[in-house]
């Protein structure tokens, strides 16, 4: 009889058993979760970033050689030292940048005043004072250009701090190119990032003048948001300005400044980096 009962038990369970596997089996797998799944995303997408950056990194670095040796053989080409300074910036060897902008002033000094991609070297290099000065003589160039006004102020405020900065934003009378009278009022306390965003949204423009605006807004404002220490902010602004393909596809000014958001954004993503700190160098 015990032998009996203990056998039966023995099948009931080898039963239950075999039933809560058979239903276990015919469950659907369980998605992970919304916030999982957007962050395996993210990932991906720093991977593909990640590898394209690398791709970029090593076609400058042959650049920058073939450059180096041209140089060797004609020294006294300005024009070679300023192909190879934008590969140094690119690159994110901004010192360097720097040093060949510099030669490019010695071997022709008519330029001086109008070399704005010096002053951007000179600010991502922590030469804050070096490039308040390049962006103060430029505006006697161009009295216009306020996209040149507000690199001035952000180097003002490394420089200087932020009440200075503010209160030494150089003063325009003129038209200039939008978004850039948006942007500038923006930035002495005038109208918000949002606002400047809906302006363009409303727009009576085609297509790719949209484009161009949302380029410039997105930059600036990002800029902007980093140089106040907002990092997650200033990475979501960034990240639309890089992916906006007007920049890289409209030319030497704008392709530039498409690669120094992505160098902003890249320079975000460091661990350890304070924004805000702002030594002088």
């Amino acid at each position: 009889m015990r032998y009996w009962i203990l056998r039966h038990s023995l099948c009931y369970f080898a039963g239950l058993a075999c039933a809560l596997g058979t239903i276990q089996a015919e469950e659907p797998p369980v998605p992970p979760p919304a916030d999982q799944e957007a962050t395996n995303q993210e990932a991906t997408a720093q991977e593909a970033s990640d590898q394209e950056t690398a791709r970029l990194q090593l076609q400058l670095k042959q650049l920058i050689a073939q450059l180096s040796e041209q140089i060797q053989q004609t020294p006294g080409e300005s024009a070679l030292y300023s192909r190879r300074g934008d590969a140094f910036f690119f690159k994110g060897d901004f010192k360097a940048a720097v040093a060949d902008y510099n030669k490019m002033i010695e071997l022709n000094p008519a330029i001086s005043a109008s070399h704005w991609r010096r002053g951007i070297a000179c600010f991502y290099a922590k030469q804050y004072q070096e490039a308040a000065k390049q962006f103060e003589i430029y505006h006697s160039f161009d009295n216009v250009d306020r996209e040149n006004g507000i690199w001035r102020f952000f180097s003002q405020y490394k420089a200087k701090g932020p009440e200075a900065a503010q209160a030494g934003l150089l003063k325009y009378e003129k038209d200039d190119r939008e978004p850039f009278p948006d942007l500038y009022r923006m930035f002495q306390g005038k109208t918000t990032p949002e606002a400047v965003l809906k302006n363009i949204e409303t727009a009576d423009i085609d297509a790719g003048e949209r484009n161009k605006r949302y380029f410039y807004a997105y930059l600036y404002i990002g800029l902007n948001e980093s140089l106040h220490g907002q990092q997650e902010r200033a990475r979501l602004f960034l990240k639309k300005s890089v992916a906006n393909e007007w920049g890289p596809a409209a030319g030497f000014g704008p392709n530039y400044m498409w690669h120094t958001g992505r160098l902003e954004l890249q320079l975000l993503t460091q661990p350890g980096r304070n924004p805000e700190a702002n030594p002088e160098e």
